[in-house]
Protein backbone atom coordinates (compact mmCIF):
# COMPACT_ATOMS: atom_id res chain seq x y z
CA UNK A 1 0.00 0.00 0.00
CA UNK A 2 0.69 3.37 -0.52
CA UNK A 3 1.68 6.55 2.01
CA UNK A 4 -1.48 7.86 0.94
CA UNK A 5 -3.72 4.30 0.74
CA UNK A 6 -2.17 3.71 4.67
CA UNK A 7 -3.03 7.15 5.90
CA UNK A 8 -6.72 6.51 4.43
CA UNK A 9 -6.70 2.92 6.07
CA UNK A 10 -5.75 4.33 9.07
CA UNK A 11 -8.84 6.73 9.97
CA UNK A 12 -11.83 4.86 7.93
CA UNK A 13 -13.97 1.58 9.38
CA UNK A 14 -13.80 2.61 13.13
CA UNK A 15 -16.77 2.44 15.29
CA UNK A 16 -16.36 5.56 18.21
CA UNK A 17 -16.22 5.12 21.76
CA UNK A 18 -18.89 5.38 24.58
CA UNK A 19 -20.81 8.20 25.92
CA UNK A 20 -19.09 7.45 29.45
CA UNK A 21 -15.71 8.10 27.85
CA UNK A 22 -17.04 11.44 26.18
CA UNK A 23 -18.55 12.91 28.98
CA UNK A 24 -15.80 12.25 30.84
CA UNK A 25 -13.49 13.89 28.08
CA UNK A 26 -15.86 16.48 28.47
CA UNK A 27 -15.17 17.30 31.98
CA UNK A 28 -11.71 18.33 31.43
CA UNK A 29 -11.94 21.70 29.60
CA UNK A 30 -13.98 23.46 32.06
CA UNK A 31 -11.53 21.73 35.09
CA UNK A 32 -8.56 23.30 32.84
CA UNK A 33 -10.02 26.86 32.78
CA UNK A 34 -11.13 26.32 36.69
CA UNK A 35 -7.33 25.34 37.43
CA UNK A 36 -6.50 28.33 35.36
CA UNK A 37 -8.78 30.85 37.21
CA UNK A 38 -7.94 29.51 40.84
CA UNK A 39 -3.96 29.57 40.09
CA UNK A 40 -4.35 33.61 38.75
CA UNK A 41 -6.59 34.08 41.95
CA UNK A 42 -3.76 32.35 44.02
CA UNK A 43 -1.11 34.51 41.96
CA UNK A 44 -3.29 38.02 43.33
CA UNK A 45 -3.42 37.04 46.73
CA UNK A 46 0.05 36.88 46.92
CA UNK A 47 1.15 39.23 44.92
CA UNK A 48 -1.42 42.11 45.08
CA UNK A 49 -1.48 42.26 41.49
CA UNK A 50 -2.59 40.13 38.01
CA UNK A 51 0.23 38.46 36.34
CA UNK A 52 1.89 40.92 34.36
CA UNK A 53 4.30 39.59 31.71
CA UNK A 54 2.62 38.58 28.52
CA UNK A 55 4.97 35.43 28.20
CA UNK A 56 4.40 34.53 31.51
CA UNK A 57 0.62 34.53 30.48
CA UNK A 58 0.78 32.62 27.29
CA UNK A 59 2.80 30.46 29.02
CA UNK A 60 0.56 29.63 31.90
CA UNK A 61 -2.41 29.78 30.08
CA UNK A 62 -1.21 27.40 26.81
CA UNK A 63 0.15 24.75 29.96
CA UNK A 64 -2.98 24.74 31.76
CA UNK A 65 -5.92 25.40 29.31
CA UNK A 66 -4.17 23.22 26.29
CA UNK A 67 -1.39 20.73 27.06
CA UNK A 68 -3.64 18.87 29.78
CA UNK A 69 -6.02 18.02 26.58
CA UNK A 70 -3.52 17.20 24.03
CA UNK A 71 -2.20 14.66 26.80
CA UNK A 72 -5.53 13.53 27.36
CA UNK A 73 -6.37 12.37 23.94
CA UNK A 74 -2.73 10.63 23.53
CA UNK A 75 -0.71 9.02 26.52
CA UNK A 76 -3.25 9.66 28.60
CA UNK A 77 -6.62 8.26 27.25
CA UNK A 78 -5.88 4.70 29.57
CA UNK A 79 -6.16 6.42 31.92
CA UNK A 80 -9.19 9.40 30.68
CA UNK A 81 -11.53 8.34 33.53
CA UNK A 82 -8.86 9.22 36.55
CA UNK A 83 -8.11 12.14 34.54
CA UNK A 84 -11.06 14.55 35.71
CA UNK A 85 -10.93 13.49 39.78
CA UNK A 86 -7.06 14.21 39.40
CA UNK A 87 -7.41 17.57 38.10
CA UNK A 88 -10.51 17.80 40.54
CA UNK A 89 -8.47 17.44 43.45
CA UNK A 90 -6.32 19.55 42.24
CA UNK A 91 -8.63 22.69 41.75
CA UNK A 92 -9.86 21.65 45.24
CA UNK A 93 -6.39 21.78 47.04
CA UNK A 94 -5.97 25.32 45.16
CA UNK A 95 -9.28 26.87 46.54
CA UNK A 96 -8.48 24.98 50.19
CA UNK A 97 -5.50 27.31 50.26
CA UNK A 98 -7.00 30.34 48.71
CA UNK A 99 -9.75 29.99 51.18
CA UNK A 100 -8.05 29.37 54.24
CA UNK A 101 -5.13 32.79 53.96
CA UNK A 102 -8.64 34.33 52.65
CA UNK A 103 -9.93 33.57 56.07
CA UNK A 104 -7.01 34.71 58.42
CA UNK A 105 -7.99 38.25 56.85
CA UNK A 106 -11.54 38.69 57.29
CA UNK A 107 -12.96 35.85 59.36
CA UNK A 108 -16.65 35.66 57.41
CA UNK A 109 -18.53 32.66 58.41
CA UNK A 110 -19.12 30.41 54.60
CA UNK A 111 -22.54 30.69 55.07
CA UNK A 112 -21.92 34.61 54.89
CA UNK A 113 -20.16 34.49 52.07
CA UNK A 114 -22.31 31.97 50.36
CA UNK A 115 -25.63 34.47 51.29
CA UNK A 116 -23.05 37.67 49.65
CA UNK A 117 -22.58 35.10 46.41
CA UNK A 118 -26.13 34.51 45.88
CA UNK A 119 -26.97 37.98 46.17
CA UNK A 120 -24.05 39.19 43.72
CA UNK A 121 -25.17 40.49 40.55
CA UNK A 122 -23.33 39.95 37.14
CA UNK A 123 -22.71 41.65 33.92
CA UNK A 124 -25.95 40.49 31.91
CA UNK A 125 -24.59 41.94 28.47
CA UNK A 126 -21.67 39.13 28.58
CA UNK A 127 -22.28 35.57 29.25
CA UNK A 128 -18.09 33.74 29.05
CA UNK A 129 -19.34 30.33 28.52
CA UNK A 130 -20.38 30.75 25.17
CA UNK A 131 -17.12 32.37 24.10
CA UNK A 132 -14.77 29.67 26.01
CA UNK A 133 -17.58 26.73 24.52
CA UNK A 134 -16.55 27.99 21.12
CA UNK A 135 -13.17 28.59 21.70
CA UNK A 136 -12.66 25.52 23.33
CA UNK A 137 -14.55 23.68 20.57
CA UNK A 138 -12.01 24.95 18.16
CA UNK A 139 -9.08 24.44 19.88
CA UNK A 140 -10.07 20.67 20.36
CA UNK A 141 -10.75 20.06 16.70
CA UNK A 142 -7.83 21.52 16.38
CA UNK A 143 -5.85 19.16 18.40
CA UNK A 144 -7.67 16.24 16.71
CA UNK A 145 -7.24 16.82 13.02
CA UNK A 146 -3.62 16.13 13.61
CA UNK A 147 -3.78 13.78 16.32
CA UNK A 148 -5.92 11.60 14.58
CA UNK A 149 -3.00 11.01 12.02
CA UNK A 150 -0.37 9.20 14.81
CA UNK A 151 -1.26 5.98 16.40
CA UNK A 152 -1.25 7.48 20.10
CA UNK A 153 -4.45 8.50 19.50
CA UNK A 154 -6.89 6.43 20.18
CA UNK A 155 -9.23 4.81 17.16
CA UNK A 156 -12.08 4.64 19.00
CA UNK A 157 -11.63 8.59 19.44
CA UNK A 158 -11.61 9.17 15.29
CA UNK A 159 -14.72 9.50 13.28
CA UNK A 160 -17.25 6.41 12.84
CA UNK A 161 -17.49 4.72 10.07
CA UNK A 162 -21.55 4.50 9.90
CA UNK A 163 -22.78 4.29 13.25
CA UNK A 164 -21.03 4.98 16.25
CA UNK A 165 -19.96 8.03 18.79
CA UNK A 166 -16.70 9.10 18.10
CA UNK A 167 -15.13 12.01 19.80
CA UNK A 168 -14.44 13.70 16.02
CA UNK A 169 -18.11 13.04 15.31
CA UNK A 170 -18.77 15.30 18.36
CA UNK A 171 -16.72 17.86 17.20
CA UNK A 172 -17.93 18.61 14.08
CA UNK A 173 -21.64 19.09 15.57
CA UNK A 174 -20.49 21.06 18.53
CA UNK A 175 -19.05 23.52 15.69
CA UNK A 176 -22.47 23.88 14.08
CA UNK A 177 -24.14 24.31 18.00
CA UNK A 178 -21.20 27.39 18.67
CA UNK A 179 -21.97 28.85 15.35
CA UNK A 180 -25.55 29.15 15.89
CA UNK A 181 -25.37 30.28 19.33
CA UNK A 182 -23.99 33.77 18.13
CA UNK A 183 -25.41 34.18 14.71
CA UNK A 184 -27.40 37.39 13.86
CA UNK A 185 -30.59 36.17 14.57
CA UNK A 186 -30.11 35.28 18.28
CA UNK A 187 -27.49 38.32 18.38
CA UNK A 188 -30.21 40.92 17.44
CA UNK A 189 -32.20 43.34 19.68
CA UNK A 190 -36.06 41.91 20.39
CA UNK A 191 -36.99 45.57 20.37
CA UNK A 192 -35.21 46.70 17.11
CA UNK A 193 -37.14 46.22 14.04
CA UNK A 194 -35.36 44.74 11.27
CA UNK A 195 -36.16 44.15 7.45
CA UNK A 196 -37.73 40.62 7.38
CA UNK A 197 -34.76 39.29 5.00
CA UNK A 198 -31.65 41.61 6.62
CA UNK A 199 -30.12 38.61 8.43
CA UNK A 200 -30.55 36.14 5.27
CA UNK A 201 -28.51 39.22 3.46
CA UNK A 202 -26.02 39.66 6.38
CA UNK A 203 -25.34 35.86 6.14
CA UNK A 204 -25.04 35.49 2.14
CA UNK A 205 -22.01 38.40 2.50
CA UNK A 206 -20.35 36.70 4.98
CA UNK A 207 -20.12 32.74 3.99
CA UNK A 208 -18.29 33.81 1.29
CA UNK A 209 -14.83 33.29 3.11
CA UNK A 210 -16.35 29.73 4.19
CA UNK A 211 -17.41 28.97 0.61
CA UNK A 212 -13.99 29.91 -0.56
CA UNK A 213 -12.35 27.95 2.22
CA UNK A 214 -13.98 25.01 1.14
CA UNK A 215 -12.69 25.51 -2.38
CA UNK A 216 -9.47 26.29 -1.50
CA UNK A 217 -9.22 22.58 0.40
CA UNK A 218 -11.15 20.67 -2.42
CA UNK A 219 -8.38 21.89 -5.01
CA UNK A 220 -5.49 21.50 -2.59
CA UNK A 221 -6.46 17.97 -1.35
CA UNK A 222 -7.33 16.55 -4.97
CA UNK A 223 -3.92 18.94 -6.53
CA UNK A 224 -1.61 17.26 -4.39
CA UNK A 225 -3.12 13.82 -3.87
CA UNK A 226 -3.35 14.25 0.12
CA UNK A 227 -4.99 11.32 1.70
CA UNK A 228 -8.88 11.99 2.16
CA UNK A 229 -12.07 10.13 3.97
CA UNK A 230 -14.36 9.48 1.37
CA UNK A 231 -16.91 8.76 3.07
CA UNK A 232 -17.04 11.26 5.70
CA UNK A 233 -18.87 13.99 3.06
CA UNK A 234 -17.85 12.54 -0.66
CA UNK A 235 -15.71 13.42 -3.42
CA UNK A 236 -15.97 17.19 -3.90
CA UNK A 237 -17.74 18.07 -0.32
CA UNK A 238 -16.49 19.26 2.68
CA UNK A 239 -17.25 20.60 6.18
CA UNK A 240 -16.58 24.02 4.83
CA UNK A 241 -19.37 23.97 2.27
CA UNK A 242 -21.43 22.03 4.91
CA UNK A 243 -21.29 25.07 7.46
CA UNK A 244 -21.34 27.78 4.41
CA UNK A 245 -24.77 26.12 3.58
CA UNK A 246 -26.65 25.24 6.69
CA UNK A 247 -26.03 29.52 8.25
CA UNK A 248 -27.86 30.01 4.92
CA UNK A 249 -30.60 27.98 5.17
CA UNK A 250 -31.20 28.72 8.85
CA UNK A 251 -31.43 32.73 8.00
CA UNK A 252 -33.70 31.72 4.87
CA UNK A 253 -36.14 29.75 7.86
CA UNK A 254 -35.78 32.17 10.01
CA UNK A 255 -36.81 35.05 8.19
CA UNK A 256 -39.90 32.98 7.39
CA UNK A 257 -40.62 31.44 10.30
CA UNK A 258 -40.41 33.48 13.98
CA UNK A 259 -37.17 32.62 15.94
CA UNK A 260 -38.61 31.73 18.94
CA UNK A 261 -40.52 28.66 17.05
CA UNK A 262 -37.18 27.87 15.78
CA UNK A 263 -37.10 24.29 17.79
CA UNK A 264 -40.14 23.56 16.07
CA UNK A 265 -38.61 23.26 12.97
CA UNK A 266 -35.33 22.12 14.05
CA UNK A 267 -37.87 18.81 15.23
CA UNK A 268 -39.57 18.53 12.54
CA UNK A 269 -36.57 18.32 10.02
CA UNK A 270 -35.09 15.45 12.30
CA UNK A 271 -37.84 13.78 12.14
CA UNK A 272 -38.33 14.34 8.63
CA UNK A 273 -34.83 12.96 7.56
CA UNK A 274 -34.98 10.13 10.01
CA UNK A 275 -38.52 9.09 8.62
CA UNK A 276 -36.90 9.18 4.97
CA UNK A 277 -33.98 7.37 6.14
CA UNK A 278 -36.14 4.40 7.89
CA UNK A 279 -39.00 4.04 5.78
CA UNK A 280 -37.39 4.71 2.24
CA UNK A 281 -34.50 3.63 -0.11
CA UNK A 282 -32.44 6.37 1.20
CA UNK A 283 -30.46 4.84 3.62
CA UNK A 284 -28.84 2.26 1.49
CA UNK A 285 -28.06 5.08 -1.30
CA UNK A 286 -26.23 7.30 1.62
CA UNK A 287 -23.93 3.88 2.63
CA UNK A 288 -23.85 2.01 -0.74
CA UNK A 289 -24.91 4.37 -3.79
CA UNK A 290 -27.24 4.20 -6.35
CA UNK A 291 -26.20 0.60 -7.62
CA UNK A 292 -25.49 -0.47 -3.82
CA UNK A 293 -21.83 -1.07 -5.16
CA UNK A 294 -20.83 2.17 -3.14
CA UNK A 295 -20.17 4.06 -7.02
CA UNK A 296 -19.28 7.35 -7.42
CA UNK A 297 -20.54 8.12 -10.42
CA UNK A 298 -22.76 11.58 -10.51
CA UNK A 299 -22.45 15.15 -8.70
CA UNK A 300 -25.14 13.33 -6.10
CA UNK A 301 -23.95 10.23 -6.08
CA UNK A 302 -20.10 10.93 -5.28
CA UNK A 303 -21.21 14.35 -2.86
CA UNK A 304 -24.31 11.42 -0.78
CA UNK A 305 -22.90 11.73 2.64
CA UNK A 306 -22.41 15.84 2.78
CA UNK A 307 -25.27 16.55 0.85
CA UNK A 308 -28.06 14.42 2.39
CA UNK A 309 -26.37 14.72 6.03
CA UNK A 310 -27.40 18.54 5.71
CA UNK A 311 -30.98 18.23 6.77
CA UNK A 312 -29.70 16.50 10.15
CA UNK A 313 -27.23 19.62 10.28
CA UNK A 314 -29.43 22.70 9.73
CA UNK A 315 -32.09 20.23 13.01
CA UNK A 316 -28.49 20.68 15.15
CA UNK A 317 -28.57 24.43 13.92
CA UNK A 318 -31.95 25.52 14.30
CA UNK A 319 -32.05 23.82 18.10
CA UNK A 320 -28.85 25.31 18.84
CA UNK A 321 -30.39 28.90 17.81
CA UNK A 322 -33.50 28.25 20.18
CA UNK A 323 -30.55 27.62 23.00
CA UNK A 324 -28.73 30.80 22.10
CA UNK A 325 -31.51 33.03 22.14
CA UNK A 326 -32.77 31.49 25.88
CA UNK A 327 -29.19 32.54 26.94
CA UNK A 328 -28.96 35.71 25.44
CA UNK A 329 -32.38 37.13 25.38
CA UNK A 330 -33.28 36.03 29.62
CA UNK A 331 -30.86 39.23 30.51
CA UNK A 332 -30.16 37.62 33.84
CA UNK A 333 -28.42 39.58 36.35
CA UNK A 334 -27.95 37.81 39.38
CA UNK A 335 -25.77 34.82 40.62
CA UNK A 336 -29.27 33.64 41.63
CA UNK A 337 -31.11 33.48 38.44
CA UNK A 338 -27.85 31.67 36.61
CA UNK A 339 -28.30 29.00 38.96
CA UNK A 340 -31.46 28.24 37.86
CA UNK A 341 -30.38 28.83 34.67
CA UNK A 342 -28.13 26.22 35.10
CA UNK A 343 -30.75 23.40 36.95
CA UNK A 344 -32.89 23.95 33.82
CA UNK A 345 -29.93 23.20 31.70
CA UNK A 346 -29.08 20.12 33.63
CA UNK A 347 -32.74 18.93 33.43
CA UNK A 348 -32.73 19.59 29.43
CA UNK A 349 -29.06 17.06 29.32
CA UNK A 350 -30.77 14.57 31.76
CA UNK A 351 -34.40 14.74 28.88
CA UNK A 352 -32.20 14.61 25.98
CA UNK A 353 -29.99 11.92 26.87
CA UNK A 354 -33.30 9.40 27.59
CA UNK A 355 -34.27 10.80 23.73
CA UNK A 356 -30.99 9.57 23.09
CA UNK A 357 -31.79 6.14 24.52
CA UNK A 358 -35.07 6.22 23.36
CA UNK A 359 -34.44 7.03 19.86
CA UNK A 360 -31.71 4.61 19.64
CA UNK A 361 -34.16 1.61 20.62
CA UNK A 362 -37.04 2.68 18.20
CA UNK A 363 -34.49 3.64 14.85
CA UNK A 364 -31.09 2.99 14.59
CA UNK A 365 -27.81 4.20 16.16
CA UNK A 366 -25.97 7.47 16.22
CA UNK A 367 -24.69 7.83 12.97
CA UNK A 368 -22.62 10.97 11.80
CA UNK A 369 -22.70 9.94 7.82
CA UNK A 370 -26.36 10.00 8.11
CA UNK A 371 -26.92 12.99 10.63
CA UNK A 372 -29.81 11.19 11.14
CA UNK A 373 -32.13 12.01 14.52
CA UNK A 374 -30.04 10.04 16.88
CA UNK A 375 -27.18 12.03 16.06
CA UNK A 376 -28.95 15.39 16.44
CA UNK A 377 -30.37 14.51 19.96
CA UNK A 378 -26.67 13.42 21.23
CA UNK A 379 -24.98 16.17 19.50
CA UNK A 380 -27.43 18.86 21.66
CA UNK A 381 -27.09 16.34 24.87
CA UNK A 382 -23.16 16.77 25.07
CA UNK A 383 -23.80 20.29 23.35
CA UNK A 384 -25.72 21.69 26.39
CA UNK A 385 -23.97 19.24 29.11
CA UNK A 386 -19.95 21.07 28.29
CA UNK A 387 -21.96 24.45 28.27
CA UNK A 388 -23.43 23.74 31.79
CA UNK A 389 -19.99 22.57 32.68
CA UNK A 390 -18.40 25.76 31.87
CA UNK A 391 -21.44 27.89 33.23
CA UNK A 392 -20.83 26.49 36.71
CA UNK A 393 -17.28 26.87 36.47
CA UNK A 394 -17.95 30.62 35.96
CA UNK A 395 -19.96 30.82 39.13
CA UNK A 396 -17.30 28.63 41.04
CA UNK A 397 -14.89 31.53 40.42
CA UNK A 398 -17.04 34.15 40.92
CA UNK A 399 -17.95 32.85 44.31
CA UNK A 400 -13.42 32.58 44.74
CA UNK A 401 -13.22 36.17 43.12
CA UNK A 402 -15.72 36.86 45.90
CA UNK A 403 -13.48 35.68 48.48
CA UNK A 404 -10.41 37.86 47.24
CA UNK A 405 -11.46 41.46 45.99
CA UNK A 406 -10.53 42.56 43.03
CA UNK A 407 -8.62 39.63 41.31
CA UNK A 408 -9.29 39.27 37.97
CA UNK A 409 -9.85 36.35 35.82
CA UNK A 410 -9.88 36.66 32.29
CA UNK A 411 -12.70 35.68 30.13
CA UNK A 412 -15.09 35.21 33.57
CA UNK A 413 -17.79 37.21 34.75
CA UNK A 414 -17.87 40.41 35.83
CA UNK A 415 -19.24 41.00 39.44
CA UNK A 416 -21.38 44.43 39.29
CA UNK A 417 -22.85 46.58 41.61
CA UNK A 418 -27.18 46.39 41.80
CA UNK A 419 -28.42 48.56 39.32
CA UNK A 420 -30.25 50.34 42.08
CA UNK A 421 -27.17 51.11 44.09
CA UNK A 422 -25.71 53.58 41.84
CA UNK A 423 -25.94 57.21 42.78
CA UNK A 424 -27.79 58.39 39.84
CA UNK A 425 -31.04 56.72 39.01
CA UNK A 426 -30.99 54.97 35.87
CA UNK A 427 -27.03 54.93 35.68
CA UNK A 428 -26.16 50.87 34.72
CA UNK A 429 -24.94 48.73 36.35
CA UNK A 430 -21.06 48.93 36.54
CA UNK A 431 -17.76 46.36 37.07
CA UNK A 432 -16.80 45.85 40.28
CA UNK A 433 -12.63 45.60 41.04
CA UNK A 434 -12.39 44.44 37.85
CA UNK A 435 -10.90 45.74 34.41
CA UNK A 436 -12.30 46.02 31.43
CA UNK A 437 -12.10 42.66 29.15
CA UNK A 438 -10.24 43.79 26.28
CA UNK A 439 -7.50 45.42 28.54
CA UNK A 440 -6.88 41.84 30.01
CA UNK A 441 -4.32 39.36 27.80
CA UNK A 442 -5.96 35.77 27.68
CA UNK A 443 -5.29 33.07 25.11
CA UNK A 444 -9.00 32.68 25.13
CA UNK A 445 -9.62 36.01 24.03
CA UNK A 446 -6.93 35.77 21.91
CA UNK A 447 -8.42 32.56 19.89
CA UNK A 448 -12.02 34.15 19.95
CA UNK A 449 -10.90 37.15 18.03
CA UNK A 450 -10.02 35.56 15.23
CA UNK A 451 -11.41 31.78 15.45
CA UNK A 452 -11.48 30.94 12.05
CA UNK A 453 -7.94 32.41 11.25
CA UNK A 454 -7.26 29.80 14.11
CA UNK A 455 -9.19 26.86 12.26
CA UNK A 456 -7.10 28.01 8.76
CA UNK A 457 -4.09 27.79 10.38
CA UNK A 458 -4.48 24.80 11.80
CA UNK A 459 -5.71 23.18 8.08
CA UNK A 460 -2.42 24.80 7.06
CA UNK A 461 -0.56 23.38 9.42
CA UNK A 462 -2.21 19.79 9.64
CA UNK A 463 -1.68 19.71 6.05
CA UNK A 464 2.17 20.39 6.19
CA UNK A 465 2.67 18.14 8.86
CA UNK A 466 1.19 14.91 7.41
CA UNK A 467 3.48 16.03 3.74
CA UNK A 468 6.71 16.82 6.13
CA UNK A 469 6.10 13.64 8.78
CA UNK A 470 5.56 9.74 8.74
CA UNK A 471 2.45 10.24 11.38
CA UNK A 472 1.45 6.69 11.32
CA UNK A 473 4.70 5.31 12.38
CA UNK A 474 5.94 8.09 14.75
CA UNK A 475 6.93 7.17 18.87
CA UNK A 476 5.09 8.57 21.64
CA UNK A 477 7.83 11.73 22.52
CA UNK A 478 8.17 12.21 18.91
CA UNK A 479 4.30 12.64 18.42
CA UNK A 480 4.08 14.89 21.80
CA UNK A 481 6.68 17.08 20.55
CA UNK A 482 5.12 17.97 17.49
CA UNK A 483 1.73 18.31 18.57
CA UNK A 484 2.72 20.83 21.43
CA UNK A 485 4.75 22.56 18.49
CA UNK A 486 1.76 22.95 16.63
CA UNK A 487 -0.63 23.79 18.84
CA UNK A 488 1.91 26.20 20.68
CA UNK A 489 2.84 28.08 17.37
CA UNK A 490 -0.97 28.48 16.75
CA UNK A 491 -1.60 30.23 19.86
CA UNK A 492 1.16 31.96 19.56
CA UNK A 493 0.05 33.89 16.28
CA UNK A 494 -3.46 34.25 17.90
CA UNK A 495 -2.25 35.83 21.25
CA UNK A 496 0.55 38.40 19.28
CA UNK A 497 -2.29 39.55 16.82
CA UNK A 498 -4.52 39.62 20.11
CA UNK A 499 -1.54 41.71 21.87
CA UNK A 500 -1.88 44.35 19.00
CA UNK A 501 -5.59 44.44 18.63
CA UNK A 502 -5.53 43.08 14.84
CA UNK A 503 -9.05 41.21 14.05
CA UNK A 504 -8.46 39.42 10.07
CA UNK A 505 -12.11 39.95 9.78
CA UNK A 506 -13.31 42.18 6.97
CA UNK A 507 -16.89 40.48 5.73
Amino acid sequence: MSQKQLKEAFISNLNGTSLLEISAGLSLAPLCLLCRGLLLILHYLHHGKPVSSRKYSLLLDFLVLVSPLLFSCTVLSPIIFFMPVILAAFCAGIFSKIYSQRKREARAPFGQIVKEFQKAYLDPKYIPAITVFRVYVNVLTSISILAVDFPQYPRRYAKAETYGTGVMDLGVGAFIFGNALVCPEVRQKSYITQPRFSNLARQVFSVWPLISLGAGRLLSVKSIGYHEHTSEYGVHWNFFFTLAFVRLAASLLLAIVPKHKAWLVALALAVLHQLLISSTSLKMFILHGSDGRDSRLSFLDANREGLLSLPGYLAIYLASVQVGLWLLQQRRASVRSWLEALRALALAVLVLFVLLQLCQACTEPVSRRMANLPFCTWVLAHCLLLLSLFVLTDLALVFTELLVKGSPVPCCWKVVQPPGSSEKRGTEAVPVGREDEPSQLCLISAINKNQLLFFLLANVMTGAVNILIDTIHSKAAFTLCILHLYMFFNCLIMYILHARNIVLKFW
